[in-house]
């Protein structure tokens, strides 16, 4: 049986090689290696040893000879044990190696948050794991690991990803959380009243707003929107979008650190403790945009639907809508009333700005219709009632 396959997939050769490569048989892997590349057009040659079980030195010398005729070449999916070797003899310094991944099953386990990119799962006592979406890559898993790190640098309570896996095709990474549950859980199970969780919420919240960061360590969120808006110039009246492309412009550019999504299950409890989860979304700018993004977990996401409401936060409509008025009154303290609801329409303006973005690239105007409805319900009754999308 053959040591070796080869598949070119759009301009990448994948030779795979199983079993051991010793000098015993470093002859024959090597010939056949070379014919199944010979007459191949490729831009890339990729090594993958994910069924590579040892290799002596006669093994390496046929990744160094492939490394000199292939500019572009990398070895892929590397077991710890044959890592350990590519490390000790050099190679990881002469070229790209990447580790294998370990192989993780979330089947049975309970989802207890969920974000934009992806699902976190309680893997056992000690560990969660986000599953990214199929759409994020390894470099979102990278950014949230930064983003982590710096804002924990910064005194912001959160775990730190310790280990990147496999969950199926996708790919996950694990936090080591013992014990913590969300504050949806904590909330639904009685342990805390919707009043204590507010409280907590909102004093983790202040604390993310006072956090400065340095000019360009994080995203935008300011220029994001202003994307939204930019999307949406053929989908709404003349005059009402140059309104809100105005008033987004407007917005005062801040360095102010944002959760970005910011809901019940996206904060956990450990041991009394209160810790930030799902950092991929962190950035910067004026707080408008994390209470745009609150209202939309609670309330512009659920409109159309109200039954979604309690499949993303566990919490039935009516109780979504009072946990957002709470959260907001609470957050606002010290203003009128009249202040309060007029900083609500704007950070309604602004989420289903994101969300009739969000609806029509992804659904279309077809399957899409019922939410598409409401956020134009929504811009249209709100957006000739304010002069501006600040605070």
């Amino acid at each position: 049986m053959s040591n070796v396959k080869a598949e070119l997939k759009e301009g990448v050769m994948t030779v795979s090689v199983s079993g051991n490569v010793d000098s015993s048989n470093a002859p024959d892997i090597e010939k056949e290696i070379r014919d199944a590349l010979e007459g191949q057009q490729f831009n890339e040659l990729m090594l993958d040893a994910e069924d590579l079980n040892y290799i002596s030195s006669a093994g390496l010398r046929i990744i160094l000879r492939l490394k000199k005729d292939y500019s572009e070449f990398k070895v892929t999916n590397v077991r710890s044990e044959v890592y350990e070797i590519l490390e000790m003899t050099g190679f990881t310094e002469m070229m790209t190696v990447e580790k294998a991944y370990r192989r993780f099953s979330v089947d049975g386990c309970e989802a207890i948050g969920q974000g934009a990119n992806g699902t976190v799962y309680r893997y056992d006592a000690d560990t969660i794991v986000k599953v990214y979406n199929k759409y994020s890559s390894l470099d979102d898993i990278k950014r949230e690991r930064e983003m982590a790190r710096k804002a924990l640098i910064l005194g912001i309570p959160t775990a730190i990803p310790y280990d990147v896996v496999k969950v199926g095709e996708n790919f996950g990474s694990v936090f080591e959380l013992l014990n913590a549950d969300s504050f949806a859980k904590l909330l639904i199970n009685g342990t805390y009243t919707m009043d204590e969780i507010v409280d907590m919420d909102v004093e983790l919240i202040k604390k993310i707003h006072a956090t400065e960061v340095k000019e360009g360590e994080m995203p935008s969120m300011k220029a994001v929107a202003v994307d939204w808006v930019d999307f949406l110039k053929d989908h709404l009246p003349e005059d009402e979008w140059k309104k809100l492309n105005k008033m987004m412009n407007d917005i005062p550019e801040t360095h102010h650190m944002l959760h970005g999504d910011f809901h019940l299950k996206n904060v956990m409890m450990q041991n009394g403790e209160v810790l930030l989860i799902d950092m991929d979304t962190l950035c910067e700018g004026h707080p408008i945009f994390e209470l745009a993004a609150v209202f939309n977990a609670y309330i512009g996401f659920n409109s159309a639907d109200h039954s979604t409401a309690k499949a993303f936060l566990g919490l039935e409509w009516e109780d979504s809508v009072l946990f957002f008025n709470k959260f907001m009154h609470k957050y606002l303290e010290g203003r009128s009333e009249e202040e309060i609801q007029e900083i609500i329409k704007k950070a309604s303006i602004v989420g289903f700005t994101r969300i009739l973005r969000r609806t029509i690239r992804r659904y279309g105007y077809e399957e899409g219709k019922p939410l598409i409805n409401k956020a134009r319900e929504c811009l249209d009754k709100n957006i000739p009632e304010v002069d501006s999308l600040y605070f």
